[in-house]
């Protein structure tokens, strides 16, 4: 897929949130690239697995009143590994979207955790 068709399912991603998450995203990049460096996947000590999709920023839970004046949180979609993980152009689209989700519950404060377990009761409730 090219990098166009990959950037508008991320957009697309985005525009289908719920108004009420969307409207409460301010000041917050998201970006496409290849794939994570390995000195990233170090950093974070990711040994083995993928990495999909990257939060950088301050979650709204952890900021206090005196909060401002920054650079824009960061989310970045890596699209080379989803493209390994999928196996149909509609995979691909299906990951994308539950990435942009994933990491946009990490905007909001949300742990891998808690965010493991919403999926996994989606799924469920999907009937997968």
């Amino acid at each position: 897929m090219d990098r166009q068709e990959f950037e508008m399912l991320v957009q697309n991603s985005l525009r289908k949130l719920p108004q009420k998450f969307k409207k409460k995203l301010a000041n917050i990049s998201v970006e496409v690239e290849d794939l994570p460096s390995q000195e990233l996947l170090n950093n974070m000590g990711i040994r083995s697995g993928t990495l999909l999709g990257l939060y950088q920023g301050v979650p709204l839970t952890q900021r206090e009143w005196n909060y401002g004046n920054m650079l824009p949180d960061r989310i970045v979609i890596y699209q080379r590994t989803i493209e390994r993980v999928a196996s149909s152009p509609e995979e691909i689209e299906r990951v994308v979207a539950d990435t942009v989700i994933h990491e946009i519950g990490h905007y909001f404060g949300f742990t891998d955790k808690e965010l493991r377990e919403m999926e996994a009761m989606k799924r469920k409730q999907e009937g997968g």
